[in-house]
């Protein structure tokens, strides 16, 4: 009899993040670092993303790799998971040394969250300039992100700084069985 893995249901909120990109590295590392509370015991889980499909199943079934990696992910105690900019509030609230001002995103003015907006609009931002600021998984950068990429390539050159090298997407197929 084959016993099916089982994950214990979290007890904290669990931050998913594209370890192969450097900006989603920095941010994760600074999460683990805020998340500490006194007792020693992190307020909020970090984890990688990997490359196992099968593992992140566990945390939920609806959970796709290829979503995971394209945007932040937390998942909730409840099972339940916040993306985007709604992820973004959530870890926040769940640091030690930013839920005093986090509770902001969570304000309606008739039935509309006007900060939790400005938080998804930024979130939106740095998801499409993250190949500019260094990662080496992501795409292409958006269509509106281009011209920066070229005044920062043309920048570069001019200092005299070398190019970053653009490896290839990390996006792959899955191997068949």
């Amino acid at each position: 009899m084959t016993s099916i893995p089982q994950i214990r249901q979290p007890t904290r909120p669990i931050l998913l993040f594209d370890d192969e990109c450097g900006v989603c590295r920095h941010i994760a590392k600074w999460v683990l670092k805020s998340a500490q509370k006194g007792s020693g015991e992190p307020s909020i889980v970090e984890r990688p993303i990997g490359n196992d499909p099968a593992a992140l199943h566990l945390l939920n079934p609806d959970l796709d790799i290829w979503d995971a990696y394209e945007t932040i992910h937390v998942v909730m105690p409840d099972g339940s998971m916040k993306l985007g900019g709604d992820a973004v509030g959530v870890v926040l609230q769940n640091l030690p040394n930013t839920k005093w001002f986090a509770w902001i995103f969570a304000i309606e003015v008739f039935g509309y969250r006007p900060f939790q907006t400005v938080l998804d609009v930024g979130y939106m931002i740095l998801a499409d300039v993250r190949p500019v600021l260094g990662c080496e998984s992501c795409a292409t950068p958006s269509v509106w992100v281009r011209p920066i990429e070229r005044v920062i390539k043309w920048a570069r050159t001019i200092l005299g700084a070398a190019p970053p090298s653009r490896p290839s997407d990390h996006f792959t197929g899955l191997p068949a069985h």
